[in-house]
């Protein structure tokens, strides 16, 4: 989401490795490496549809689990059916807080933040176990069962990796599962341990002992945002949306005042328990999933074309999915309406 880590360019990626990065300037063009940078802090031009939704404001709250206080926005009344948002990594639930006012009228919606992300806390490991129970807490916490149906969880990018692990381990706490953009396959310890000593050198960039950088402006802040994997940003009037919400004010390393940074955890996939990431690197084959799954990918997606190009995938042969023309990874930022008309059509007619 933003520049925090530089990473070697012909280092192997994840599929879903949306964690900030930095590479040097002419290695993307402009609108991949810096999408907001030509508007120079100000806002881009919004379209009616984009300023009438998010005008439709949330509850916004925190829900305590494991010991954490988790941030949570909700739409729609309590006792209609229920849809739990699980946002991609290093992003926070008002990802989501243009998507989720468009199901408003029929559901009781919920985004999170996951732990280390947004304004949830931070902590000192990461797990998928514990974040499957995060987000049965938020769900039990924010009324998604009390229309009386167990709630669908929608995951984008690494929360849909999220939202795969608790389909498949706790099935009893959804009714189904929609993955958005969802890859499978994380990089082995010794290339972690590789991209954490090259990180450690560079100097301005976040370690366990050393704070996130500090950007003097939010102008200076908001020309920093980038998207990853890379790719430019479909819209930049949501990518300016989620990247003012993506900040918060801290003090400047030199004492003069306060300046912006990034609002995740800089160390949060270094603390990130690999248990349960199993069905990552496709060894145990395709997972049983006894929930309905469907899966919503954009046509121009890198993980896309990892899948295509042979990466493993655990998603049963038998997933339903549907394909957003016109859209990289992001597809809530590059096609948002239509995946606002595809969730719609998915929720009507499925599942069974």
């Amino acid at each position: 989401m933003a520049d925090e880590a530089r990473i070697e360019t012909e280092a192997p990626r994840e599929a879903y490795d949306d964690r900030p990065t930095h590479l040097e300037p002419g290695e993307l063009p402009p609108e991949v490496q810096a999408p907001l940078a030509i508007y120079k802090g100000a806002e881009p031009p919004t379209p009616k549809w984009f300023k009438d939704a998010v005008a439709i404001e949330p509850e916004r709250g925190f829900v305590e689990s494991l010991g954490s206080k988790l941030e949570v926005l909700s739409w729609g009344e309590v006792g209609k059916p229920g849809l739990l948002l699980v946002h991609g990594n290093s992003a926070h639930a008002d990802w989501w807080s243009f998507i989720a006012p468009y199901f408003a009228d029929d559901y009781r919606v919920t985004s999170m933040s996951l732990a280390g992300m947004g304004a949830s806390d931070w902590r000192e490991k990461y797990a998928f176990g514990d974040f499957a129970d995060d987000a049965e807490a938020v769900a039990q916490a924010t009324g998604l069962y009390a229309g009386g149906r167990k709630p669908i969880y929608i995951g984008h990018s690494f929360g849909g990796g999220q939202v795969f692990y608790a389909a498949s381990r706790f099935p009893e706490r959804m009714h189904a599962a929609i993955l958005v953009d969802t890859g499978f396959g994380g990089p082995p310890p010794e290339e972690l341990e590789r991209r954490k000593r090259q990180a450690e050198m560079v100097r301005n960039i976040p370690t366990v002992d050393r704070p996130s950088r500090v950007y003097p402006t939010l102008e200076a802040a908001l020309a920093r945002f980038r998207l990853m994997p890379p790719q430019p940003a479909g819209n930049p009037f949501i990518a300016d949306f989620i990247a003012r919400r993506s900040l918060k004010r801290a003090p400047l390393p030199d004492g003069s005042g306060e300046g912006w940074t990034w609002r995740f955890d800089p160390e949060m996939w270094n603390k990130l328990t690999r248990s349960g990431m199993e069905f990552s690197n496709g060894g145990a084959g395709k997972v049983k999933v006894e929930v309905p799954l469907a899966h919503i990918y954009g046509a121009n997606s890198r993980i896309i074309e990892h899948r295509k190009a042979g990466a493993p995938s655990p998603l049963p042969d038998d997933v339903l999915e549907i394909e957003i023309p016109d859209s990289h990874h992001h597809v809530m930022i590059d096609q948002p309406l239509a995946l606002v008309a595809a969730l719609r059509a998915l929720l009507a007619a499925w599942p069974h």
